[in-house]
C-alpha cells in the first residue's frame, strides 16, 4: 500500500474548513485546494507526530511538524483509522496516537507554547489550540493580553480577538505577561515594515487596484505604497504569477493571484495587475550582501539588476515568492497574438488560453483552471453573425460568458478546446463528418438550423417564402408579348389602368361611342393632352419589371449526365496539389482563407509549366469528348426546346406601323406614334399585324370598310 487518497477532505485554515483532496504517499502528505487549486506538500521527513483527533465533530488527523507547524484535516470515517494506522506505521514509522480534548468548558487553565501552537490545557487535557500564524496583532495592558486574528472571507463566523488574563507575582524575576507576549510575537505572522526593503520599484502603473504605487519587497511580504492607500501582501498568500503580452505587442501584464485577497473597504482584489511598456527599463540594487543573496536565492538574483522593468520585477518576485511564472502556451489567434479580444460583463478585455486554464484581463480579472471546467459552449452572438460567444461552465454551476469574439477566432479556439480535451456542448450539432466542427463562410457565422433550440420566427418566415415561391411570382412565359392585350374588352389590365375601358369588341372604334372614324387627324393630336391626367397604362417593359421584394422563380435546367465536364485550369490543379500543405502549415485556418493563401502562392510561382501542361492535356481530352458527345446527338433536345420557345413568342413586324395602310383612317402622324409608343403600346396594336397570323388580312379589310362607311356618311 504505497498511497492512500481521499477526495473529500477539509483542511482547517484561519478558522474555516477548506475542502479539497488529500493524498498520502510514502514521501509526502499532499493536499490540493478544490477552489483555488493550491497544492501544499508536507514532506514525510518533516513529520514529528501524527494523532487522531475530532475536528468539527468529525474524525480527523492532527499532523505536527518538526518546525512546530500544525495541520489539521477532517472528513474521515471511523473505519479509515485502521488503514491510516497501518500506512503511517509502515511508511512513516510513526504511531497514530489518540488525542482527547477537555470538554469541561472551564476558562481557567495553563497556557503552553508548542512550536507555533498555543495550547490551553485544563486538567492535563487540551481545551483548545490556536495556530499562532493566524494572529495578526498582539497588545497587552497590565495583566491582560489581547490577540487579534487574520480574517477569512470564506468563514461564516470568524474569531476577531481573544483575551487572556495572566496573574503576576511581584517577587518573580521574570515578567509573565511580557514572556507571554514575546512567545506570541515570535511565531505570529504580524506584518511590520521594519528595516529596509530588499528592493523598491518606484511609481509603477497598477490596474487593480487602480493607481500608481511604490512596490517594496521585504523578506516576508510585499508592500504597495500609494498616495491614498497602503497594502501589505504576505508572501504565502501569493498563489500564482503570470506574465502576459498585450495584444498590441507594445505592453506587458504582470499578474499576481492572491488568496486571501487584499481589501479596500468592502472591495476585495483577488488579483494584483501591473502594466508595463516593453521599452521601459530600470536598474535596481538589492540591499543584501553577496553572501546573503547566494544563501537565500542560490544565484537566482544578483546584487545589481538591469533590463526591461517587467523582466526585473518578475525575476525578483519569482525568487522571493518561490513560484513559477505562467506564460501563454502555443495558442495563436487570428492576428498572430496570444490573446483574444472579447467582452465580459459589458467590459472589454483580453482572454488568454493557457496550458492549464484561461485567464481574462482585466475588469474583473478571471482565472479558470481546466480541472474546474465542466463544459464549454460556442454560441451565436445576439443578432450578429460577425461574432460569437464563448461560454465556460464550471463544475460548481457558474457560467462565464465571453462575448463579441471575432468569427475568425472560432477555428483556433475550437481546436484549442478540443486539444485540451474539454467537453464541448454543441460539438455534435451541425458539424461536418470530416472535422467534426462547423464550417462557416465569409458572410455568416452559423445558420440557426444547427441550434439546439429552433428559431420559431425564422422558420415561419422561411415557410412563407417557400409558399410565395411555389404559388406566387410570374414566370418568363407569363411576361411574353401575347399575354398583354389591353384592347380586349375582357382584359383585366385594361380595366385596371384605363379610366374608361372600351365596351365594344372592335378595337378600331372610338371610346366616345359615336360613329366618327378613329382615323380623324384632329383627335389623335388631342389624345396625349387628355391622358396627362389619367393613370399611365402598363407597358410591355413594365410588365416584366418586378418589385424588389418579389423573388423571380427560376426554372431548373435539366442536366445531361452524359455531357463531358469542363477541365480545371492550371490554377485549380495547383490548388488541389497545395491544399493539404496549406492546412498543415497553417493549423486551424478557415476554408475561405485557403484559396486566398493559394492565390498568393500562385503569384509567387515562376515556373507554372507543369500545371499548364496538365491543363492543356485535360483540355484536349475534353474537346475530343465533346466532339464525340455532339456527334452522338447530345444537346439536341435543349436546342429543340429553345426553338419551340421561340416559336411561341413571335416578334412583331414594326414595319407595319411605319408604312401607311390603304385606308386614310388608319394613318397616324409621327408625333402621335412616338407619344403612344412611350405611353402605351396598346393604342398601336390594332394597326400592327403579327407575323404568321391568319387574321391580319381580315383586320385590314375591317379597317378599310370602317373608313369607307364613315366617308359615305
Amino acid at each position: 500500500m504505497d498511497f492512500l487518497e481521499y477526495p473529500e477532505i477539509s483542511k482547517e485554515e484561519k478558522g474555516a474548513m477548506i475542502s479539497g483532496r488529500l493524498k498520502l504517499t510514502n514521501q509526502a502528505v499532499i493536499f490540493k485546494n478544490s477552489k483555488t487549486g493550491k497544492v501544499e506538500q508536507i514532506p514525510a521527513a518533516d513529520v514529528e507526530s501524527i494523532s487522531k483527533q475530532r475536528v468539527a465533530a468529525t474524525p480527523g488527523l492532527r499532523i505536527m511538524l518538526n518546525s512546530g507547524t500544525m495541520y489539521r484535516f477532517t472528513g474521515f470515517n471511523e473505519t479509515d483509522y485502521e488503514k491510516l494506522t497501518k500506512f503511517f506505521q509502515t511508511n512513516y514509522e510513526k504511531e497514530l496516537k489518540s488525542k482527547e480534548l477537555c470538554l469541561k468548558g472551564w476558562n481557567w487553565g495553563t497556557a503552553k507554547f508548542l512550536g507555533s501552537v498555543l495550547s490551553f490545557d485544563v486538567d492535563k487535557s487540551t481545551a483548545f489550540e490556536i495556530p499562532l500564524p493566524d494572529v495578526s496583532h498582539c497588545t497587552h495592558a497590565k495583566n491582560e493580553v489581547t490577540l487579534e486574528f487574520h480574517q477569512n472571507d470564506e468563514a461564516a463566523v470568524s474569531l476577531m480577538e481573544l483575551r487572556f488574563h495572566i496573574p503576576t507575582d511581584p517577587n518573580a524575576t521574570v515578567d509573565a505577561v511580557q514572556a507571554f507576549v514575546d512567545n506570541v510575537l515570535a511565531k505570529a505572522s504580524i506584518i511590520q515594515a521594519t528595516g529596509d526593503a530588499m528592493v523598491t520599484f518606484k511609481e509603477l502603473q497598477c490596474l487593480t487596484p487602480r493607481g500608481r504605487y511604490d512596490i517594496k519587497i521585504f523578506p516576508s511580504f510585499v508592500q504597495l505604497h500609494g498616495k491614498t492607500f497602503d497594502y501589505k501582501i504576505p508572501l504565502p498568500t501569493i498563489l500564482r504569477l503570470f506574465l502576459l503580452p498585450h495584444r498590441d505587442g507594445r505592453q506587458m501584464f504582470f499578474v499576481m493571484s492572491l488568496d486571501p485577497p487584499i481589501k479596500q473597504g468592502q472591495t476585495r482584489y483577488q488579483f494584483l495587475i501591473l502594466l508595463f511598456g516593453k521599452e521601459e527599463e530600470s536598474t535596481v540594487e538589492l540591499s543584501l550582501t553577496e553572501e546573503e543573496i547566494k544563501e537565500k536565492f542560490e544565484d537566482k538574483l544578483t546584487k545589481e539588476m538591469s533590463g526591461p522593468t517587467f523582466e526585473v520585477i518578475s525575476r525578483v518576485l519569482k525568487a522571493v515568492v518561490q513560484r513559477k511564472i505562467t506564460v501563454p502556451g502555443n495558442f495563436k489567434g487570428h492576428g498572430g497574438t496570444q490573446a483574444i479580444a472579447c467582452s465580459y460583463r459589458a467590459c472589454n478585455g483580453l482572454l488568454y488560453p493557457l496550458e492549464r486554464g484561461f485567464i481574462y484581463i482585466h475588469k474583473p480579472p478571471v482565472h479558470i483552471r481546466f480541472d474546474e471546467i465542466a463544459s464549454v459552449n460556442f454560441a451565436r452572438s445576439g443578432g450578429s453573425t460577425r461574432s460569437f460567444d464563448f461560454e465556460i461552465e464550471t463544475k460548481t454551476g457558474v457560467v462565464h460568458t465571453f462575448s463579441s469574439i471575432e468569427k475568425e477566432e472560432y477555428g483556433r479556439l475550437f481546436d484549442f478546446a478540443k486539444g485540451k480535451k474539454l467537453r464541448i456542448k454543441n460539438r455534435d450539432t451541425g458539424l461536418t463528418s470530416k472535422e467534426k466542427k462547423p464550417v462557416y463562410n465569409d458572410d455568416e457565422m452559423a445558420d440557426s438550423d444547427v441550434e439546439d433550440e429552433p428559431d420559431a420566427y425564422l422558420q415561419r418566415v422561411k415557410a412563407e417564402g417557400r409558399d410565395r415561391d411555389a404559388g406566387g411570382g410570374s414566370t418568363d412565359e407569363e411576361s411574353s408579348d401575347e399575354s398583354f392585350a389591353p384592347e380586349d374588352s375582357g382584359s383585366e389590365v385594361a380595366e385596371e389602368y384605363d379610366s374608361n375601358p372600351p365596351t365594344s369588341s372592335d378595337s378600331d372604334e372610338d371610346f366616345d361611342g359615336s360613329g366618327a372614324s378613329s382615323g380623324d387627324d384632329s383627335k389623335p393630336a388631342k389624345k396625349p393632352k387628355e391622358k396627362k391626367h389619367k393613370e399611365p397604362k402598363k407597358s410591355k417593359s413594365a410588365k416584366t419589371v418586378k418589385e424588389p421584394s418579389m423573388r423571380k422563380k427560376r426554372t431548373k435546367k435539366e442536366k445531361d449526365e452524359n455531357k463531358p465536364k469542363r477541365p480545371p485550369s492550371a490554377y485549380f490543379l495547383f490548388l488541389a496539389d497545395k491544399r493539404e500543405q496549406i492546412k498543415k502549415d497553417n493549423p486551424g485556418i478557415v476554408i475561405t482563407e485557403i484559396t486566398k493563401k493559394a492565390g498568393e502562392m500562385w503569384k509567387e510561382v515562376t515556373d507554372k509549366s507543369q500545371w499548364e501542361e496538365r491543363a492543356g492535356v485535360l483540355k484536349k481530352e475534353y474537346e475530343k469528348a465533346m466532339a464525340e458527345y455532339k456527334a452522338s446527338g447530345g444537346g439536341s433536345s435543349s436546342k429543340e426546346g429553345k426553338a419551340s420557345k421561340g416559336e411561341s413568342t413571335p416578334k412583331k413586324d414594326k414595319s407595319a406601323v411605319k408604312s401607311p395602310t390603304k385606308s386614310p383612317g388608319s394613318f397616324k402622324s409621327k408625333e402621335y406614334i412616338s407619344d403612344s409608343d412611350s405611353s402605351s403600346d396598346s393604342e398601336d396594336k390594332p394597326l400592327k399585324p403579327k407575323k404568321g397570323s391568319d387574321d391580319s388580312e381580315d383586320e385590314k379589310m375591317e379597317v378599310e370598310s370602317g373608313s369607307a362607311a364613315s366617308g359615305s356618311d
